[in-house]
């Protein structure tokens, strides 16, 4: 209980610095006034456990890094991942109709424009990582080159894709379709704080964050994955059993629920393990540690 009331609650203070930052971002300077604009706020704002941004101020904070040089970079990992959600929603990815509690993007404003506001915010988050006032350009060069590495081909949209081209025949296979799906955005976060924090980044802590990040990653998904069968769609935000809807093979198509929760608790481990050495990484393990027990 003490675990979950202290993440939780500091989920929600950085959730709100982040979403004022968001709401400043996507204002009509930024975002127009258009239809588009319209649902690129519907999508981003109000919403979400702002995990990705909580990593990116977390890390910044653990290596020394201020908030106002990682709420950029933070609110730039917000705006992929609102695009990547609004992508997978479109009936030629997972045709889900419910995010969050309400329509999807393209539920509420058509195809098109769901299309468009999730290509503009992507546009938007390379424009917030390079117009970061609060670090040097050389953390911005190592920001934007990691963004754009783990967001694209060989990070999210790759994992995307072979995961619609569903011809998974192993848990092996599986695990790298969520490296890259669920995983290059954590991964993303994790390093972008650093990179908030310091110029001169060391190989030794890049590859401690990156263990970190991978591992989280794989038991958030597998998580996902188990919520999937045991949730309901009032809890979850959106509809239960859209992989089986959609014919996808997910964690339990290799094994069973409890092996499955074996799994995850043992990658949390190696998570925390990543990370434990640091000074002040408490939070960030017990971090790990709650999205466990997560009930969506």
């Amino acid at each position: 209980m003490e675990i979950s009331n202290s993440v939780e609650t500091a989920l929600r203070d950085a959730a709100e610095k982040v979403e004022n930052a968001l709401s400043g971002y996507l204002t009509e300077a930024y975002a127009g006034n258009t239809v588009v604009a319209e649902a690129m706020r519907y999508s981003t704002l109000g919403g979400g456990k702002r995990i990705r941004a909580f990593l990116v101020i977390e890390f910044c904070k653990l290596f020394g890094g201020s908030i106002e040089a990682a709420l950029p970079y933070a609110c730039a990992l917000e705006c992929i991942h609102a695009y990547s959600l609004i992508h997978d929603d479109l009936p030629c990815m997972d045709d889900d109709d419910l995010r969050r509690g309400k329509p999807s993007c393209h539920i509420r404003f058509g195809e098109a424009e769901a299309l468009l506001a999730g290509d503009a915010l992507l546009t938007l988050a390379f424009e917030l990582c390079a117009s970061n006032q609060y670090v040097p350009n050389k953390s911005v060069r190592l920001a934007v080159a990691t963004l754009a590495h783990e967001a694209g081909a060989c990070g999210m949209v790759g994992g995307q894709t072979l995961d619609l081209s569903n011809t998974v025949d192993s848990y092996r296979e599986l695990r790298k379709i969520y490296s890259m799906k669920t995983g290059a955005l954590i991964r993303a976060a994790c390093l972008l704080g650093y990179y908030a924090a310091t110029d001169k980044p060391l190989q030794t802590d890049i590859d401690n964050l990156k263990l970190y990040a991978e591992a989280v990653g794989l038991s958030f998904q597998i998580h996902d994955d188990i919520l999937d069968v045991r949730s309901d769609t009032a809890t979850l935000g959106k509809e239960v059993g859209s992989d089986i809807k959609n014919n996808k093979k997910t964690v339990l198509a290799f094994m069973k629920v409890n092996e499955a929760e074996e799994e995850e608790a043992l990658l949390t481990l190696l998570a925390v393990e990543a990370i434990s050495h640091y000074a002040d990484s408490d939070l960030l393990c017990r971090l790990a540690i709650w999205l466990l027990s997560r009930r969506k």
